[in-house]
């Protein structure tokens, strides 16, 4: 187990579940992954751990949804949990510290990015695309 992994684990209230430790392993051999399981089961979690995993290293997370409000929803948790210094929001029709660390934005902008080959990509370690059955 990797330290970045430990510190992680470390710093939960709860043991991780059989299969946010597997989804933990596949992030950790560089593999992408696609958590697929019930509301509340605890997808977040490994969406988290990727989130640690970026800022561990350096590099940065974007954290996707496909509609604003599930954006603006996630901006204010992540904010919570790693200061709004640390994260970013940017929708179609808003942008505030969009160089933070951890940035989220609604799926069509990170397609946008992706089109136009944005430097913003450059240091990026995460793509984190929830809901995404909903595209």
């Amino acid at each position: 187990m990797t330290s970045t992994r430990e510190s992680f684990l470390a710093g939960l209230s709860h043991e991780a579940d059989r299969f946010q430790l597997r989804a933990m392993d596949a992030l950790d051999d560089g593999s992408s992954v696609l958590v697929a399981a019930p509301t509340g089961s605890g997808k977040t979690l490994v969406a988290e751990y990727a989130i640690h995993r970026a800022r561990t290293s350096g590099q940065r997370a974007f954290y996707t949804a496909p509609i604003k409000a599930l954006s603006n929803q996630k901006y204010r948790d992540l904010c919570e949990l790693h200061g709004p210094a640390n994260v970013g929001l940017v929708t179609g029709d808003n942008a505030h510290n969009a160089d933070a660390p951890i940035v989220v934005m609604t799926t069509e902008v990170l397609r946008n990015m992706i089109y136009a080959s944005s430097g913003r990509l450059d240091s990026l370690s995460a793509v984190i695309l929830d809901e995404v059955h909903f595209l």
